[in-house]
C-alpha cells in the first residue's frame, strides 16, 4: 500500500541507471564499506553480481565487459582497494 516503498537512495539510482545504459552485470570486491550499496545494487533484479578475488581481477573483468558492452560497473572498497585496481 501507501508508504511502503522504501525511500529513494544513490544505490537504487546507479542501479536503475545502469541498466539503462545496457549494463546487466557488476563486478564487486565485497568489503566493509561496500556492503550497504551492494545491497542496494542487488535488489534491482535486472542487475547480476560478480564477486572477484581482489581489485586486479575486478579492474581486469570490468574492462573487458565494458570493451564489449561500451559500459561497466566496479564496485570496491575506498582506499588500498581503489589504488590496488588503477
Amino acid at each position: 500500500g501507501a508508504g511502503s516503498e522504501a525511500p529513494p537512495n544513490l544505490g537504487g539510482h546507479l542501479a536503475r541507471r545502469l541498466v539503462e545504459l545496457g549494463c546487466d552485470t557488476f563486478f564487486c570486491v565485497p568489503g566493509d564499506y561496500n556492503l550497504v550499496l551492494l545491497d542496494q545494487l542487488l535488489k534491482e533484479p535486472k542487475l547480476r553480481m560478480v564477486n572477484c578475488t581482489n581489485e586486479l581481477n575486478a579492474g581486469y573483468a570490468a574492462d573487458g565487459y565494458a570493451r564489449e558492452k561500451g559500459v561497466a560497473c566496479l564496485v570496491v572498497t575506498f582506499t588500498v582497494g581503489g589504488h590496488a585496481l588503477l
